[in-house]
Protein backbone atom coordinates (compact mmCIF):
# COMPACT_ATOMS: atom_id res chain seq x y z
CA UNK A 1 0.00 0.00 0.00
CA UNK A 2 1.41 3.71 -1.07
CA UNK A 3 0.36 6.75 0.25
CA UNK A 4 -0.68 9.86 -1.88
CA UNK A 5 2.90 10.59 -2.65
CA UNK A 6 3.68 6.90 -3.87
CA UNK A 7 5.81 6.30 -0.16
CA UNK A 8 5.33 2.66 0.89
CA UNK A 9 2.56 2.88 4.16
CA UNK A 10 3.64 0.86 6.78
CA UNK A 11 1.91 -1.98 8.12
CA UNK A 12 -0.03 -1.54 11.19
CA UNK A 13 2.05 -2.30 14.71
CA UNK A 14 -1.29 -2.69 16.33
CA UNK A 15 -4.42 -3.15 14.96
CA UNK A 16 -8.04 -3.48 16.54
CA UNK A 17 -10.85 -5.05 14.80
CA UNK A 18 -14.63 -4.43 15.91
CA UNK A 19 -13.08 -5.17 19.90
CA UNK A 20 -16.26 -5.32 22.27
CA UNK A 21 -15.97 -5.44 25.84
CA UNK A 22 -18.42 -5.88 28.57
CA UNK A 23 -18.90 -5.86 32.44
CA UNK A 24 -21.50 -8.22 32.88
CA UNK A 25 -24.72 -7.04 31.12
CA UNK A 26 -23.21 -3.67 30.38
CA UNK A 27 -21.71 -3.29 27.16
CA UNK A 28 -18.42 -0.44 27.61
CA UNK A 29 -17.10 -0.64 24.34
CA UNK A 30 -19.07 -1.87 20.61
CA UNK A 31 -17.33 -2.76 17.73
CA UNK A 32 -13.95 -0.18 18.24
CA UNK A 33 -11.73 -0.14 15.30
CA UNK A 34 -8.18 0.93 14.97
CA UNK A 35 -4.89 0.86 13.71
CA UNK A 36 -1.03 2.54 14.76
CA UNK A 37 1.20 2.48 12.60
CA UNK A 38 5.24 2.60 13.34
CA UNK A 39 6.69 6.26 14.22
CA UNK A 40 2.87 7.48 14.64
CA UNK A 41 1.13 8.93 17.18
CA UNK A 42 -2.53 8.19 17.32
CA UNK A 43 -4.86 9.76 20.12
CA UNK A 44 -8.21 8.51 20.99
CA UNK A 45 -10.43 11.43 22.87
CA UNK A 46 -13.57 11.27 24.60
CA UNK A 47 -15.59 12.52 27.55
CA UNK A 48 -15.37 10.67 30.96
CA UNK A 49 -16.63 7.05 30.69
CA UNK A 50 -16.59 6.68 27.15
CA UNK A 51 -14.35 3.69 27.46
CA UNK A 52 -10.89 5.14 26.44
CA UNK A 53 -9.09 3.41 29.69
CA UNK A 54 -10.94 -0.22 29.22
CA UNK A 55 -9.99 -0.27 25.35
CA UNK A 56 -6.57 0.20 26.25
CA UNK A 57 -6.95 -2.32 29.38
CA UNK A 58 -8.40 -4.67 26.66
CA UNK A 59 -5.35 -4.38 24.28
CA UNK A 60 -2.85 -4.57 26.84
CA UNK A 61 -4.83 -8.10 28.12
CA UNK A 62 -5.77 -6.87 31.59
CA UNK A 63 -8.94 -7.08 30.56
CA UNK A 64 -10.83 -10.21 28.59
CA UNK A 65 -12.83 -9.00 25.46
CA UNK A 66 -16.13 -10.78 24.42
CA UNK A 67 -15.17 -10.15 20.54
CA UNK A 68 -12.92 -8.76 17.96
CA UNK A 69 -9.19 -9.43 17.15
CA UNK A 70 -6.15 -7.47 18.51
CA UNK A 71 -3.15 -7.75 16.27
CA UNK A 72 -0.27 -6.92 17.31
CA UNK A 73 3.08 -7.09 14.72
CA UNK A 74 1.10 -8.88 12.78
CA UNK A 75 0.14 -11.49 15.36
CA UNK A 76 -3.62 -12.27 16.71
CA UNK A 77 -3.06 -11.52 20.89
CA UNK A 78 -5.54 -13.98 22.54
CA UNK A 79 -5.30 -15.51 25.92
CA UNK A 80 -1.91 -13.42 26.37
CA UNK A 81 -0.67 -12.32 29.65
CA UNK A 82 0.47 -8.96 30.29
CA UNK A 83 4.21 -9.95 30.71
CA UNK A 84 4.26 -11.34 27.50
CA UNK A 85 3.21 -8.64 25.51
CA UNK A 86 5.94 -6.22 27.43
CA UNK A 87 8.38 -8.37 26.45
CA UNK A 88 7.18 -8.73 22.91
CA UNK A 89 7.23 -4.61 22.95
CA UNK A 90 3.91 -2.87 24.40
CA UNK A 91 3.73 -1.19 27.40
CA UNK A 92 1.01 0.77 28.91
CA UNK A 93 1.29 3.92 31.45
CA UNK A 94 -2.04 3.79 33.26
CA UNK A 95 -3.89 6.45 34.67
CA UNK A 96 -2.61 6.35 38.23
CA UNK A 97 0.92 5.40 37.76
CA UNK A 98 0.81 2.70 40.01
CA UNK A 99 4.55 3.36 40.75
CA UNK A 100 6.30 2.00 44.06
CA UNK A 101 6.02 5.21 46.50
CA UNK A 102 8.72 4.44 49.33
CA UNK A 103 11.21 3.06 46.37
CA UNK A 104 13.34 5.68 45.24
CA UNK A 105 13.41 6.94 41.49
CA UNK A 106 16.23 4.89 40.27
CA UNK A 107 14.89 1.51 41.63
CA UNK A 108 11.41 2.52 40.14
CA UNK A 109 12.83 2.99 36.96
CA UNK A 110 14.79 0.14 36.81
CA UNK A 111 11.99 -2.23 37.77
CA UNK A 112 10.70 -1.54 33.91
CA UNK A 113 13.85 -3.43 32.63
CA UNK A 114 12.76 -6.19 34.38
CA UNK A 115 11.53 -8.38 31.78
CA UNK A 116 14.26 -7.59 29.27
CA UNK A 117 16.55 -8.75 32.32
CA UNK A 118 14.93 -11.96 32.78
CA UNK A 119 14.84 -12.48 28.95
CA UNK A 120 18.87 -12.19 28.87
CA UNK A 121 19.44 -8.53 28.21
CA UNK A 122 21.36 -6.55 30.45
CA UNK A 123 21.25 -3.23 28.90
CA UNK A 124 19.56 -2.02 31.70
CA UNK A 125 22.11 0.75 32.48
CA UNK A 126 22.17 2.40 29.10
CA UNK A 127 18.32 2.69 28.89
CA UNK A 128 18.42 4.53 32.20
CA UNK A 129 21.28 6.96 30.88
CA UNK A 130 18.32 7.20 27.68
CA UNK A 131 15.97 8.42 30.35
CA UNK A 132 17.68 10.70 31.97
CA UNK A 133 18.37 12.43 28.95
CA UNK A 134 14.50 12.62 28.32
CA UNK A 135 14.02 13.47 31.75
CA UNK A 136 16.97 15.60 33.58
CA UNK A 137 14.77 15.89 36.39
CA UNK A 138 14.55 12.62 36.99
CA UNK A 139 18.18 11.76 37.02
CA UNK A 140 18.51 15.09 39.76
CA UNK A 141 15.95 12.75 41.57
CA UNK A 142 17.10 9.98 41.26
CA UNK A 143 17.82 9.20 44.84
CA UNK A 144 14.49 10.53 46.20
CA UNK A 145 11.58 8.16 47.19
CA UNK A 146 8.96 8.07 44.34
CA UNK A 147 5.76 9.14 46.78
CA UNK A 148 7.60 12.06 47.76
CA UNK A 149 7.66 13.59 44.03
CA UNK A 150 5.21 16.05 42.57
CA UNK A 151 2.57 14.88 40.12
CA UNK A 152 4.75 16.11 37.12
CA UNK A 153 7.81 13.85 38.07
CA UNK A 154 5.50 11.38 39.10
CA UNK A 155 4.27 11.05 35.96
CA UNK A 156 7.56 11.65 34.16
CA UNK A 157 8.46 9.10 36.37
CA UNK A 158 5.79 6.40 34.81
CA UNK A 159 6.67 7.36 31.44
CA UNK A 160 10.17 6.58 31.87
CA UNK A 161 9.82 3.09 33.90
CA UNK A 162 7.48 2.38 30.93
CA UNK A 163 10.30 3.41 28.51
CA UNK A 164 13.17 1.33 30.34
CA UNK A 165 11.14 -1.80 28.83
CA UNK A 166 12.53 -0.53 24.98
CA UNK A 167 8.64 -0.31 23.77
CA UNK A 168 7.91 -0.62 20.22
CA UNK A 169 4.66 0.95 21.14
CA UNK A 170 3.62 3.07 24.08
CA UNK A 171 -0.16 3.33 25.60
CA UNK A 172 -0.59 6.64 27.55
CA UNK A 173 -3.79 6.63 29.77
CA UNK A 174 -4.46 10.66 30.20
CA UNK A 175 -0.94 11.64 30.89
CA UNK A 176 -2.25 15.17 31.39
CA UNK A 177 -4.50 14.64 33.74
CA UNK A 178 -4.35 16.74 37.24
CA UNK A 179 -1.01 18.26 36.15
CA UNK A 180 0.03 22.25 35.67
CA UNK A 181 -0.28 23.62 31.88
CA UNK A 182 3.57 24.21 32.31
CA UNK A 183 3.99 20.43 33.08
CA UNK A 184 1.17 19.40 30.90
CA UNK A 185 3.39 21.30 27.63
CA UNK A 186 6.14 19.43 28.73
CA UNK A 187 4.95 16.06 28.67
CA UNK A 188 3.42 16.64 25.28
CA UNK A 189 6.72 17.35 24.25
CA UNK A 190 8.22 14.32 25.20
CA UNK A 191 5.49 12.58 23.81
CA UNK A 192 6.30 14.47 19.81
CA UNK A 193 10.47 13.50 20.66
CA UNK A 194 9.60 9.84 21.55
CA UNK A 195 7.57 9.71 17.61
CA UNK A 196 10.60 11.03 16.41
CA UNK A 197 12.93 8.14 18.16
CA UNK A 198 10.28 6.01 16.57
CA UNK A 199 8.16 4.82 19.68
CA UNK A 200 4.72 4.52 18.22
CA UNK A 201 2.41 5.60 20.68
CA UNK A 202 -1.39 5.54 21.44
CA UNK A 203 -2.78 8.17 23.21
CA UNK A 204 -5.37 8.64 25.39
CA UNK A 205 -6.49 11.83 26.49
CA UNK A 206 -9.36 14.50 27.77
CA UNK A 207 -7.46 16.99 26.69
CA UNK A 208 -8.39 17.02 23.69
CA UNK A 209 -6.56 20.28 22.05
CA UNK A 210 -3.34 19.10 23.26
CA UNK A 211 -3.79 15.43 21.86
CA UNK A 212 -5.14 16.18 18.48
CA UNK A 213 -1.87 19.26 17.91
CA UNK A 214 0.73 16.36 18.85
CA UNK A 215 -0.45 13.40 17.23
CA UNK A 216 -0.94 12.17 13.56
CA UNK A 217 -4.23 10.48 13.64
CA UNK A 218 -7.45 11.01 16.00
CA UNK A 219 -10.52 8.86 17.17
CA UNK A 220 -13.50 9.93 19.14
CA UNK A 221 -15.25 6.99 21.19
CA UNK A 222 -18.24 8.16 22.68
CA UNK A 223 -20.77 5.84 24.54
CA UNK A 224 -18.43 2.80 24.15
CA UNK A 225 -18.14 3.40 20.01
CA UNK A 226 -15.73 5.89 17.60
CA UNK A 227 -18.09 8.55 16.62
CA UNK A 228 -15.65 9.72 14.54
CA UNK A 229 -11.93 9.44 13.23
CA UNK A 230 -9.83 11.12 10.73
CA UNK A 231 -6.32 13.33 10.71
CA UNK A 232 -5.75 15.44 13.59
CA UNK A 233 -6.00 18.02 11.80
CA UNK A 234 -8.91 17.27 10.16
CA UNK A 235 -10.46 16.44 13.53
CA UNK A 236 -8.97 19.92 14.95
CA UNK A 237 -11.43 21.65 12.43
CA UNK A 238 -14.68 19.17 12.29
CA UNK A 239 -17.34 21.09 13.67
CA UNK A 240 -18.83 18.21 15.70
CA UNK A 241 -15.12 18.49 17.09
CA UNK A 242 -15.05 21.90 18.03
CA UNK A 243 -17.95 22.49 19.41
CA UNK A 244 -17.72 19.00 21.85
CA UNK A 245 -14.15 19.24 22.61
CA UNK A 246 -12.56 22.37 21.83
CA UNK A 247 -15.08 24.91 22.22
CA UNK A 248 -14.29 28.92 21.63
CA UNK A 249 -10.53 28.98 22.85
CA UNK A 250 -9.24 26.29 20.36
CA UNK A 251 -7.30 29.02 17.95
CA UNK A 252 -5.62 30.13 21.48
Amino acid sequence: MTDKTGEAIPEPILEVSDLTVSYGKVEALHHVSLKVRPGEIVTVIGPNGAGKTTLLSAIMGVLPFGGGEVRYQGEVCRHIDIETMVAHGMTLVPEKRELFGEMNVEDNLLLGAFMRRRLGYRDEHQTLEKVYGIFPRLRERHRQTAGTLSGGERQMLAVGRALMAQPKILMLDEPSLGLAPLIVREIFRVIGDLRDMGVAILLVEQNARAALQVSDYGYVLETGEIALEGPSDQLEDDPKVVESYLGLGRKH
